[in-house]
Protein backbone atom coordinates (compact mmCIF):
# COMPACT_ATOMS: atom_id res chain seq x y z
CA UNK A 1 0.00 0.00 0.00
CA UNK A 2 3.16 2.31 0.66
CA UNK A 3 4.60 1.80 -2.59
CA UNK A 4 1.38 2.45 -4.36
CA UNK A 5 0.86 5.86 -2.87
CA UNK A 6 4.36 6.60 -3.69
CA UNK A 7 4.37 5.66 -6.60
CA UNK A 8 1.02 7.51 -7.48
CA UNK A 9 2.28 10.72 -5.76
CA UNK A 10 5.34 10.64 -8.20
CA UNK A 11 3.42 10.10 -10.71
CA UNK A 12 0.88 12.92 -10.32
CA UNK A 13 4.34 15.31 -9.08
CA UNK A 14 7.25 13.56 -9.87
CA UNK A 15 7.58 15.09 -13.80
CA UNK A 16 5.16 17.49 -14.26
CA UNK A 17 5.99 21.54 -13.85
CA UNK A 18 5.69 20.58 -9.92
CA UNK A 19 8.79 18.32 -9.36
CA UNK A 20 10.84 17.53 -6.19
CA UNK A 21 14.00 19.70 -8.20
CA UNK A 22 11.58 22.39 -8.57
CA UNK A 23 13.09 23.57 -5.20
CA UNK A 24 9.48 25.43 -4.37
CA UNK A 25 8.15 21.85 -2.59
CA UNK A 26 4.55 22.80 -3.39
CA UNK A 27 1.94 19.35 -3.60
CA UNK A 28 4.65 18.13 -0.78
CA UNK A 29 3.86 21.49 1.49
CA UNK A 30 0.22 21.08 0.94
CA UNK A 31 0.63 17.80 2.02
CA UNK A 32 2.20 18.68 5.37
CA UNK A 33 -0.64 21.26 5.62
CA UNK A 34 -3.13 18.87 5.66
CA UNK A 35 -1.50 16.60 7.70
CA UNK A 36 -0.47 19.12 10.37
CA UNK A 37 -4.26 20.54 10.36
CA UNK A 38 -5.95 17.54 10.89
CA UNK A 39 -3.41 16.74 13.60
CA UNK A 40 -3.48 20.45 15.71
CA UNK A 41 -7.42 19.76 15.43
CA UNK A 42 -6.76 16.60 17.19
CA UNK A 43 -4.56 17.74 19.66
CA UNK A 44 -6.72 20.88 20.29
CA UNK A 45 -9.82 18.26 21.01
CA UNK A 46 -7.33 16.45 23.31
CA UNK A 47 -6.71 19.95 25.14
CA UNK A 48 -10.19 20.36 25.45
CA UNK A 49 -11.00 16.98 26.89
CA UNK A 50 -7.80 17.25 29.37
CA UNK A 51 -9.11 20.88 31.04
CA UNK A 52 -12.36 19.54 31.19
CA UNK A 53 -11.18 15.98 33.62
CA UNK A 54 -8.34 17.89 35.12
CA UNK A 55 -8.01 21.34 36.14
CA UNK A 56 -11.68 21.86 35.75
CA UNK A 57 -12.88 18.85 36.87
CA UNK A 58 -11.08 17.86 39.23
CA UNK A 59 -9.85 21.53 40.71
CA UNK A 60 -12.76 23.35 39.83
CA UNK A 61 -10.50 26.22 38.00
CA UNK A 62 -13.46 27.76 36.01
CA UNK A 63 -15.16 28.60 39.07
CA UNK A 64 -12.07 29.98 40.95
CA UNK A 65 -10.85 32.29 37.77
CA UNK A 66 -12.67 35.48 38.26
CA UNK A 67 -9.89 37.96 37.63
CA UNK A 68 -12.41 40.46 36.74
CA UNK A 69 -15.03 40.28 39.01
CA UNK A 70 -13.80 41.71 42.41
CA UNK A 71 -16.82 40.13 44.68
CA UNK A 72 -15.66 37.15 43.81
CA UNK A 73 -12.15 37.61 44.28
CA UNK A 74 -13.37 38.73 47.72
CA UNK A 75 -15.32 35.12 47.96
CA UNK A 76 -12.11 33.34 46.75
CA UNK A 77 -9.70 34.22 49.61
CA UNK A 78 -12.40 33.52 52.17
CA UNK A 79 -11.26 30.76 54.73
CA UNK A 80 -13.98 28.55 53.09
CA UNK A 81 -12.85 28.51 49.93
CA UNK A 82 -9.32 28.13 51.04
CA UNK A 83 -9.99 25.02 52.53
CA UNK A 84 -12.32 23.85 49.91
CA UNK A 85 -10.81 20.34 49.10
CA UNK A 86 -10.78 21.10 45.11
CA UNK A 87 -8.61 24.46 46.09
CA UNK A 88 -6.30 22.22 47.85
CA UNK A 89 -5.95 19.97 44.95
CA UNK A 90 -4.39 22.60 42.76
CA UNK A 91 -1.54 21.93 45.22
CA UNK A 92 -0.83 18.67 43.91
CA UNK A 93 -2.35 18.56 40.30
CA UNK A 94 0.17 20.21 38.39
CA UNK A 95 2.58 17.89 40.11
CA UNK A 96 0.74 14.99 39.02
CA UNK A 97 0.22 16.06 35.46
CA UNK A 98 3.94 16.72 35.25
CA UNK A 99 5.07 13.38 36.14
CA UNK A 100 2.66 11.31 34.12
CA UNK A 101 3.69 13.63 30.86
CA UNK A 102 7.61 13.30 31.86
CA UNK A 103 7.26 9.41 32.22
CA UNK A 104 5.67 9.24 28.90
CA UNK A 105 7.99 11.22 27.22
CA UNK A 106 11.19 9.54 29.01
CA UNK A 107 9.73 6.31 28.04
CA UNK A 108 8.66 6.80 24.11
CA UNK A 109 10.44 9.87 23.02
CA UNK A 110 13.50 10.06 21.31
CA UNK A 111 14.13 13.76 20.53
CA UNK A 112 16.25 15.49 22.83
CA UNK A 113 14.86 16.60 25.63
CA UNK A 114 11.38 17.14 23.84
CA UNK A 115 11.53 20.63 24.59
CA UNK A 116 9.14 21.91 21.89
CA UNK A 117 10.46 24.47 19.51
CA UNK A 118 13.82 24.47 21.14
CA UNK A 119 13.74 20.95 20.00
CA UNK A 120 12.78 21.47 16.61
CA UNK A 121 15.27 24.29 16.61
CA UNK A 122 17.90 22.06 17.45
CA UNK A 123 16.82 19.16 14.18
CA UNK A 124 16.84 21.83 12.06
CA UNK A 125 20.37 22.81 12.10
CA UNK A 126 21.81 19.46 13.71
CA UNK A 127 19.84 16.54 12.68
CA UNK A 128 18.96 17.33 9.52
CA UNK A 129 15.85 18.56 10.53
CA UNK A 130 14.55 14.69 11.72
CA UNK A 131 11.86 14.84 14.00
CA UNK A 132 10.44 10.92 14.88
CA UNK A 133 6.96 10.30 14.36
CA UNK A 134 6.47 9.23 17.32
CA UNK A 135 6.65 12.51 18.70
CA UNK A 136 3.25 12.93 17.55
CA UNK A 137 1.01 11.28 19.88
CA UNK A 138 3.76 11.29 22.21
CA UNK A 139 4.35 14.87 22.82
CA UNK A 140 0.40 15.84 22.19
CA UNK A 141 -0.70 13.33 25.16
CA UNK A 142 2.41 14.57 27.66
CA UNK A 143 1.56 18.41 26.69
CA UNK A 144 -1.58 17.72 27.46
CA UNK A 145 -1.27 15.69 30.71
CA UNK A 146 0.79 18.87 31.95
CA UNK A 147 -0.73 22.34 30.93
CA UNK A 148 -4.38 20.54 31.41
CA UNK A 149 -3.85 19.38 34.96
CA UNK A 150 -2.42 23.40 35.78
CA UNK A 151 1.29 23.50 35.03
CA UNK A 152 2.10 27.20 33.99
CA UNK A 153 3.06 26.76 30.03
CA UNK A 154 1.39 27.04 26.85
CA UNK A 155 0.30 24.45 23.99
CA UNK A 156 2.11 26.46 21.33
CA UNK A 157 5.46 25.17 21.81
CA UNK A 158 4.73 21.35 21.80
CA UNK A 159 2.37 21.85 18.87
CA UNK A 160 5.73 23.37 17.17
CA UNK A 161 7.20 20.30 18.11
CA UNK A 162 3.98 18.39 16.49
CA UNK A 163 3.92 20.17 13.47
CA UNK A 164 7.81 19.80 12.60
CA UNK A 165 7.56 15.87 13.18
CA UNK A 166 4.63 16.27 10.64
CA UNK A 167 6.71 17.78 8.31
CA UNK A 168 9.38 15.55 8.77
CA UNK A 169 7.28 12.46 8.79
CA UNK A 170 6.06 13.02 5.08
CA UNK A 171 9.71 13.97 3.48
CA UNK A 172 10.36 10.70 5.11
CA UNK A 173 7.68 8.69 3.94
CA UNK A 174 8.53 10.59 0.54
CA UNK A 175 11.66 9.48 0.71
CA UNK A 176 13.01 12.90 0.19
CA UNK A 177 16.72 14.47 0.80
CA UNK A 178 17.63 16.04 3.75
CA UNK A 179 17.34 19.79 2.45
CA UNK A 180 13.69 18.57 1.27
CA UNK A 181 13.16 17.13 4.71
CA UNK A 182 14.46 20.06 6.73
CA UNK A 183 12.66 22.29 4.50
CA UNK A 184 9.08 20.65 5.27
CA UNK A 185 9.69 20.41 8.95
CA UNK A 186 10.08 24.00 8.97
CA UNK A 187 6.73 24.63 6.51
CA UNK A 188 5.35 22.04 9.37
CA UNK A 189 6.37 24.26 12.05
CA UNK A 190 5.12 26.52 10.68
CA UNK A 191 1.59 25.51 10.09
CA UNK A 192 1.07 23.98 13.98
CA UNK A 193 1.16 27.81 14.95
CA UNK A 194 -0.79 28.83 12.27
CA UNK A 195 -3.51 26.71 13.09
CA UNK A 196 -3.67 27.21 16.91
CA UNK A 197 -3.27 30.66 17.18
CA UNK A 198 -5.86 30.85 14.27
CA UNK A 199 -3.04 33.15 12.93
CA UNK A 200 -1.47 32.03 9.27
CA UNK A 201 0.07 35.23 8.25
CA UNK A 202 1.95 35.13 11.59
CA UNK A 203 2.66 31.25 11.18
CA UNK A 204 3.94 31.22 7.66
CA UNK A 205 6.77 33.74 9.02
CA UNK A 206 7.33 32.24 12.52
CA UNK A 207 8.45 29.29 9.80
CA UNK A 208 11.37 30.99 8.72
CA UNK A 209 12.20 33.82 11.08
CA UNK A 210 12.95 31.20 14.37
CA UNK A 211 15.57 29.73 13.95
CA UNK A 212 17.91 32.35 13.96
CA UNK A 213 18.05 34.89 17.24
CA UNK A 214 19.27 37.68 14.77
CA UNK A 215 17.21 39.29 12.00
CA UNK A 216 18.31 36.68 9.74
CA UNK A 217 15.97 34.77 7.97
CA UNK A 218 15.86 31.31 6.07
CA UNK A 219 15.08 31.95 2.76
CA UNK A 220 14.12 28.66 1.46
CA UNK A 221 11.36 27.85 3.93
CA UNK A 222 9.32 31.02 2.88
CA UNK A 223 7.23 29.77 0.30
CA UNK A 224 6.53 26.07 1.79
CA UNK A 225 5.52 27.86 4.94
CA UNK A 226 2.86 29.99 3.31
CA UNK A 227 1.43 27.30 1.68
CA UNK A 228 1.53 25.25 4.63
CA UNK A 229 0.42 27.27 7.09
CA UNK A 230 -2.44 28.43 4.61
CA UNK A 231 -4.18 24.74 4.20
CA UNK A 232 -3.51 24.02 7.91
CA UNK A 233 -5.34 27.02 9.83
CA UNK A 234 -8.17 26.86 6.83
CA UNK A 235 -8.60 22.92 7.89
CA UNK A 236 -8.83 24.28 11.79
CA UNK A 237 -10.90 27.18 11.50
CA UNK A 238 -13.45 24.87 9.54
CA UNK A 239 -13.74 22.94 12.99
CA UNK A 240 -13.28 25.58 15.31
CA UNK A 241 -14.46 28.70 13.85
CA UNK A 242 -12.63 31.68 12.20
CA UNK A 243 -13.00 34.68 14.82
CA UNK A 244 -9.66 35.95 16.53
CA UNK A 245 -8.25 34.01 19.70
CA UNK A 246 -8.89 37.36 21.45
CA UNK A 247 -11.77 39.52 21.42
CA UNK A 248 -10.31 43.67 22.61
CA UNK A 249 -11.92 46.93 21.88
CA UNK A 250 -11.24 49.15 19.31
CA UNK A 251 -7.72 51.48 19.55
CA UNK A 252 -6.01 53.40 17.34
CA UNK A 253 -2.97 55.22 17.45
CA UNK A 254 -3.46 58.34 15.43
CA UNK A 255 -0.90 60.78 17.58
CA UNK A 256 2.66 60.86 17.06
CA UNK A 257 3.25 62.47 20.94
CA UNK A 258 1.99 58.58 21.69
CA UNK A 259 5.08 57.37 20.70
CA UNK A 260 6.64 59.07 23.93
CA UNK A 261 4.81 56.30 26.43
CA UNK A 262 5.43 53.68 23.88
CA UNK A 263 8.83 53.86 24.46
CA UNK A 264 8.55 53.85 28.35
CA UNK A 265 6.71 50.33 27.58
CA UNK A 266 9.52 49.09 25.15
CA UNK A 267 12.28 50.04 28.29
CA UNK A 268 10.13 48.54 30.58
CA UNK A 269 9.48 45.23 28.29
CA UNK A 270 13.35 44.90 27.44
CA UNK A 271 14.02 45.06 31.41
CA UNK A 272 10.84 42.69 32.33
CA UNK A 273 12.52 40.43 29.46
CA UNK A 274 15.75 40.12 30.98
CA UNK A 275 14.11 39.25 34.48
CA UNK A 276 11.90 36.78 33.21
CA UNK A 277 14.94 35.04 31.21
CA UNK A 278 17.67 35.28 33.73
CA UNK A 279 14.43 33.46 36.53
CA UNK A 280 14.15 31.07 34.04
CA UNK A 281 17.53 30.00 33.01
CA UNK A 282 18.76 29.94 36.55
CA UNK A 283 16.03 27.68 37.76
CA UNK A 284 16.68 25.71 34.76
CA UNK A 285 20.37 25.25 35.58
CA UNK A 286 19.61 24.54 39.18
CA UNK A 287 17.75 21.28 37.44
CA UNK A 288 20.16 20.58 35.84
CA UNK A 289 23.05 20.53 37.61
CA UNK A 290 20.87 19.02 40.59
CA UNK A 291 21.89 15.33 41.63
CA UNK A 292 17.95 14.55 41.65
CA UNK A 293 16.49 12.09 39.31
CA UNK A 294 14.00 13.86 36.62
CA UNK A 295 11.28 12.75 37.86
CA UNK A 296 12.01 14.01 40.90
CA UNK A 297 12.70 17.71 39.15
CA UNK A 298 9.29 17.84 37.25
CA UNK A 299 7.62 16.84 40.81
CA UNK A 300 9.20 19.64 42.66
CA UNK A 301 8.25 21.94 39.57
CA UNK A 302 5.17 20.90 39.90
CA UNK A 303 4.70 21.46 43.36
CA UNK A 304 5.78 25.07 43.43
CA UNK A 305 3.40 25.91 40.27
CA UNK A 306 0.66 24.34 42.47
CA UNK A 307 1.58 26.35 45.67
CA UNK A 308 1.58 29.44 43.29
CA UNK A 309 -1.65 28.64 41.80
CA UNK A 310 -3.28 27.88 44.91
CA UNK A 311 -3.20 31.71 45.73
CA UNK A 312 -3.48 33.06 42.24
CA UNK A 313 -5.49 30.69 40.03
CA UNK A 314 -5.65 32.23 37.24
CA UNK A 315 -1.92 31.57 36.83
CA UNK A 316 -2.09 27.89 36.19
CA UNK A 317 -2.25 26.47 32.55
CA UNK A 318 -1.88 29.34 29.19
CA UNK A 319 -3.38 31.93 31.39
CA UNK A 320 -5.39 33.26 28.65
CA UNK A 321 -7.87 34.95 30.86
CA UNK A 322 -5.18 36.97 32.13
CA UNK A 323 -4.96 38.12 28.48
CA UNK A 324 -8.17 39.00 27.84
CA UNK A 325 -8.77 40.70 31.61
CA UNK A 326 -5.45 42.68 30.40
CA UNK A 327 -7.67 43.90 27.26
CA UNK A 328 -10.45 45.19 29.53
CA UNK A 329 -8.17 47.36 31.69
CA UNK A 330 -9.01 50.37 32.70
CA UNK A 331 -12.56 49.84 31.27
CA UNK A 332 -13.75 49.88 34.70
CA UNK A 333 -17.28 50.68 33.34
CA UNK A 334 -17.44 47.21 32.28
CA UNK A 335 -17.74 45.89 36.06
CA UNK A 336 -18.63 47.16 39.40
CA UNK A 337 -15.87 45.98 41.03
CA UNK A 338 -12.32 46.00 38.69
CA UNK A 339 -10.83 43.63 41.34
CA UNK A 340 -6.87 43.28 40.82
CA UNK A 341 -7.23 45.37 37.61
CA UNK A 342 -4.36 47.87 38.99
CA UNK A 343 -1.13 48.73 38.31
CA UNK A 344 0.07 46.49 40.98
CA UNK A 345 -2.27 43.83 40.22
CA UNK A 346 -0.38 42.83 36.92
CA UNK A 347 3.03 43.34 37.78
CA UNK A 348 2.17 40.66 40.53
CA UNK A 349 0.70 38.68 37.52
CA UNK A 350 3.70 39.40 35.84
CA UNK A 351 6.61 37.93 38.82
CA UNK A 352 3.89 35.05 39.60
CA UNK A 353 3.43 33.44 35.82
CA UNK A 354 6.99 34.15 35.17
CA UNK A 355 7.93 32.00 38.24
CA UNK A 356 5.52 29.42 37.78
CA UNK A 357 6.66 29.03 34.18
CA UNK A 358 10.16 29.00 35.41
CA UNK A 359 9.03 25.82 37.49
CA UNK A 360 7.36 24.20 35.09
CA UNK A 361 9.48 24.23 32.19
CA UNK A 362 12.41 24.56 34.24
CA UNK A 363 12.28 21.34 35.49
CA UNK A 364 11.62 19.24 32.75
CA UNK A 365 7.74 19.75 32.37
CA UNK A 366 6.18 19.20 28.79
CA UNK A 367 4.95 22.70 28.55
CA UNK A 368 5.88 26.01 26.01
CA UNK A 369 7.30 29.21 27.12
CA UNK A 370 5.75 30.99 23.78
CA UNK A 371 1.94 31.50 25.43
CA UNK A 372 3.40 32.49 28.65
CA UNK A 373 5.47 34.99 27.21
CA UNK A 374 2.36 36.73 25.61
CA UNK A 375 0.90 36.60 29.22
CA UNK A 376 3.88 38.06 30.91
CA UNK A 377 4.27 40.95 27.44
CA UNK A 378 0.20 41.69 28.24
CA UNK A 379 0.24 42.75 31.59
CA UNK A 380 3.34 44.81 31.59
CA UNK A 381 2.13 46.65 28.92
CA UNK A 382 -1.86 46.91 30.79
CA UNK A 383 0.33 48.30 33.75
CA UNK A 384 2.55 50.63 31.61
CA UNK A 385 -0.94 51.80 30.15
CA UNK A 386 -2.58 52.23 33.58
CA UNK A 387 0.16 54.17 35.02
CA UNK A 388 0.05 56.99 31.77
CA UNK A 389 -3.88 57.05 31.85
CA UNK A 390 -3.65 58.16 35.74
CA UNK A 391 -0.88 60.51 35.14
CA UNK A 392 -1.36 62.27 31.38
CA UNK A 393 -4.13 64.40 30.70
CA UNK A 394 -7.44 62.78 28.93
CA UNK A 395 -6.30 64.54 25.63
CA UNK A 396 -3.62 62.07 25.07
CA UNK A 397 -6.09 59.40 24.64
CA UNK A 398 -3.72 56.70 26.34
CA UNK A 399 -5.46 52.97 26.28
CA UNK A 400 -4.46 50.66 28.49
CA UNK A 401 -5.51 47.78 26.08
CA UNK A 402 -3.69 48.87 23.37
CA UNK A 403 -0.73 49.74 25.55
CA UNK A 404 -1.11 45.65 26.35
CA UNK A 405 -1.94 44.29 22.88
CA UNK A 406 1.41 45.87 21.92
CA UNK A 407 3.29 44.84 24.98
CA UNK A 408 2.43 41.10 24.05
CA UNK A 409 4.30 42.02 20.35
CA UNK A 410 7.25 43.01 21.66
CA UNK A 411 7.49 40.53 24.57
CA UNK A 412 7.48 37.72 22.02
CA UNK A 413 9.60 40.24 19.74
CA UNK A 414 12.34 40.37 22.29
CA UNK A 415 12.18 36.81 24.23
CA UNK A 416 11.91 34.58 21.51
CA UNK A 417 13.98 37.27 18.70
CA UNK A 418 10.54 36.94 16.22
CA UNK A 419 9.89 40.43 15.76
CA UNK A 420 7.77 40.02 12.05
CA UNK A 421 5.82 37.01 13.25
CA UNK A 422 5.15 39.11 16.50
CA UNK A 423 3.78 42.73 14.68
CA UNK A 424 1.42 40.25 12.20
CA UNK A 425 0.56 37.88 15.21
CA UNK A 426 -0.65 40.64 17.66
CA UNK A 427 -2.98 42.35 14.86
CA UNK A 428 -4.47 38.59 13.79
CA UNK A 429 -4.68 37.14 17.54
CA UNK A 430 -6.93 40.32 18.35
CA UNK A 431 -8.70 41.17 15.00
CA UNK A 432 -7.25 44.75 15.73
CA UNK A 433 -5.06 46.08 12.74
CA UNK A 434 -4.46 49.60 13.87
CA UNK A 435 -1.75 49.58 16.54
CA UNK A 436 0.84 48.30 13.84
CA UNK A 437 2.86 51.26 13.81
CA UNK A 438 2.54 51.49 17.12
CA UNK A 439 3.84 47.89 17.44
CA UNK A 440 6.56 48.04 14.87
CA UNK A 441 8.40 51.02 17.09
CA UNK A 442 8.31 49.26 20.49
CA UNK A 443 9.29 45.80 19.00
CA UNK A 444 12.02 47.16 17.34
CA UNK A 445 13.38 48.90 20.07
CA UNK A 446 13.11 46.11 22.38
CA UNK A 447 14.80 43.38 19.90
CA UNK A 448 17.41 45.90 19.53
CA UNK A 449 18.27 46.17 23.31
CA UNK A 450 18.02 42.13 23.95
CA UNK A 451 20.14 41.62 21.12
CA UNK A 452 21.83 38.75 23.08
CA UNK A 453 18.87 37.29 25.18
CA UNK A 454 16.64 34.92 24.15
CA UNK A 455 14.61 32.16 26.07
CA UNK A 456 15.61 28.93 23.05
CA UNK A 457 19.66 28.32 23.52
CA UNK A 458 19.25 26.14 20.60
CA UNK A 459 18.68 29.49 18.34
CA UNK A 460 21.94 30.46 16.34
CA UNK A 461 22.62 34.08 15.69
CA UNK A 462 23.20 33.96 11.90
CA UNK A 463 22.69 31.76 8.84
CA UNK A 464 26.55 31.48 8.59
CA UNK A 465 26.41 30.11 12.40
CA UNK A 466 24.41 27.51 10.99
CA UNK A 467 25.80 23.96 10.69
CA UNK A 468 23.50 23.82 7.78
CA UNK A 469 25.16 27.12 5.90
CA UNK A 470 28.40 26.49 7.40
Amino acid sequence: MHRFFLSLWKLLFGGGGISLRSGKYFAESMLVGVFTGFTVVGFRYMMRLGKWLLLDGIGHHMAMSRLTDGAAIGRMYSKEALLDPHRIALIFLPAAGALLGWLLIRRFASVRNARGTGSAIHAYHNEGGYVPASVIPVKSTASVLTVASGGSGGYEGPVTLIGAACGSTIATWLKLDTRARRILMAAGLAAGISALFQAPLAGAIFGFEIFYSSSDIEYETVLPSFIASAISYTIYASFFGWEPLFTMPDCTCQSGVRLLPYFVLALTVTLGVRAYITLFRVVERRFETSRLPGWQCVVIGGLVTGVIGYFFPDVLGPSYRVIQASFTAGANELFEDSGPLTIAGFVCFFFMKAIATSFTVGSGGSAGVFAPAIVCGGTLGAAVGLFFESVLPSSFGIEPAAFALVGMAAFLASAIRIPLTAIIMIAEISGNHSLLMPAMWVCGISFWMNNNWSLYRTQVHSRSSSPVHR
